[in-house]
């Protein structure tokens, strides 16, 4: 989708914007006036009124260079904020994706940042993910690839758009990584994909298996040693701070690119989305995307463990005790409690060779998280408030809300193990927590620490979401860009 920021509409559809309580928008008056009211009479007749939402779609009448006019509604004015705008441009971009017109130019908006946010939804909602797809007929394929938005305040729109394209290409690319198929989607291939990113300035280091055993990754290993697919840990370097040397933030993902539960084996309903088990890993991979594109003045890494779980004779058992790269062991009790089994170890690579000044994780780790939070927010577990706070409000900045929850010490006795230091499972009580709980026992030093839980973000229904598609929602890099862009730039 190509997104300019213009002075002066001239596109085959143009939408007028307006706030609730009038009759037809202000931006378009001139345009209604030219056209001897047509505009207002369609409006009156599908009594808009403004609220947010409403769209009134008009062939342009007599007078009129435009193919099709929009009428469209932003609701109360003194409620008005990014997500506004960001709903109303993906809105208009949804109603003519496919309707034959093949450009867009938005009205009625003067402010850059406002404009900017027009343009990010616009952009997020063109997104189609056709690649395995052949016999679409040509009424159901894409037109529009072109949106304006028309204001006066152009530059401020450009140079706000900076940032906010480079995090719709990260999201576009998290959004491709988890809609892949697993059998082209795997450990292996999924290193080589990320490897491209180096064009971009980012630092790429792939760890294959005879590297991570002689560090002693005993628990990633484990959970990829049942697929013939072989597992990678990947380390992404961006270093745009003042100071090269100068402490990074460490973004951590849990990157499992099939998840059959392995002997411990899923049902077989719906486990065809478990190809989205590595949405953690979209989410850095796309974040540092977005940092790189836009280049960020901070010191980010971006850790990522690829594994496939899969149930072969070779596979983990329940039973087994497996050592981690920090020393401790692992009793398993469940072989599909495995995203945390890989995370502890890239957590304890991210800590003994990068130093973070502080840590976020983000991993599709719990059913649990779904039945507190359901599909709206991300759950986030933290052993440090302000930093939490941080990702709060980069979270509601964003749009992608995290809810916190709690850690405890009370929860340690669900995870102790009467035969290793810890098991990886807690029972049915409680799992979101103690999984967190586990993870923690990992984080040295007190860095600050945050683990998100995306189980039920990462993935979901595009009803009444109208940035998203529908299934991979792509949640992550915006949320991980802003939190850099607010707490970790120079």
């Amino acid at each position: 989708m190509k997104i300019t920021f213009k002075s002066e509409a001239n596109a085959e559809a143009i939408a007028y914007l307006g706030f609730e309580g009038s009759a037809i928008p202000a931006s378009a008056k001139a345009a209604d006036e030219a056209s001897q009211n047509a505009l207002s009479k369609a409006a009156e007749a599908a009594r808009f009124e403004g609220k947010a939402g409403q769209i009134v779609e008009v062939l342009a009448p007599a007078g009129s260079n435009a193919s099709r006019i929009l009428i469209v509604g932003l609701g109360k004015e003194d409620k008005a904020d990014d997500r506004t705008y960001e709903n109303a441009g993906a809105s208009l971009v949804k109603k003519l994706l496919v309707s034959g017109a093949k450009s867009l130019d938005i009205v009625g908006v003067e402010a850059g940042q406002a404009s900017a946010r027009l343009a990010l939804g616009a952009r997020l909602a063109s997104y189609r993910f056709d690649n395995y797809r052949t016999t679409l007929k040509d009424d159901a394929k894409p037109t529009l690839s072109e949106v304006g938005v028309v204001g006066a305040s152009t530059k401020d729109a450009e140079a706000a758009w900076v940032r906010l394209s480079a995090t719709a290409e990260g999201t576009e690319l998290a959004r491709d990584l988890v809609n892949e198929p697993p059998n082209t989607l795997h450990p292996e291939s999924y290193a080589e994909r990320i490897k491209e990113l180096e064009a971009l300035g980012l630092e790429v280091e792939v760890l294959d298996e005879p590297a991570m055993a002689k560090l002693g990754m005993g628990s990633l290993l484990g959970v990829g040693q049942g697929s013939v697919k072989g597992s990678r840990l990947v380390v992404m370097k961006w270093n745009g701070g003042k100071d090269k040397d100068a402490a990074p933030l460490a973004l951590v993902g849990k990157g499992v690119t099939f998840d059959t539960g392995g002997i411990s084996l899923k049902p077989g309903l719906n486990m065809q989305d478990m190809k989205g088990d590595m949405g953690g890993s979209a989410a850095v991979v796309g974040a540092m995307k977005s940092i790189a594109t836009r280049k960020a003045k901070a010191n980010v890494v971006g850790l990522v463990g690829l594994v496939e779980n899969m149930p072969d004779g070779n596979a983990i058992r329940p039973g087994d005790i497996l050592t981690s790269a920090a020393g401790k062991t692992i009793e398993i009790q469940n072989t599909d409690a495995e995203g945390r089994l890989v995370l502890v170890d890239v957590l304890w690579y991210a800590q003994e060779k990068h130093k973070p000044r502080a840590i976020i994780d983000l991993a599709t780790l719990t059913g649990a998280i779904l039945v507190a939070l359901g599909d709206e927010h991300a759950g986030v577990f933290s052993n440090n408030d302000e930093f939490a706070a941080q990702i709060d409000a980069a979270g509601k900045a964003e749009g992608e809300t995290v809810w916190r929850m709690p850690l405890s010490s009370t929860y340690d006795k669900q995870i102790d193990s009467d035969f290793a230091d810890m098991r990886n499972m807690g029972g049915p009580l409680a799992g979101s927590a103690t999984a967190a709980q586990f993870l923690g026992r990992f984080i040295e030093n007190d860095t600050p620490w945050a683990h998100l839980d995306i189980a039920g973000v990462a993935w979901r229904s595009g009803k009444n979401r109208p940035m998203e598609a529908g299934w991979a929602s792509g949640f992550g890099p915006r949320l991980l860009d802003r939190i850099v862009a607010d707490n970790f730039e120079d």
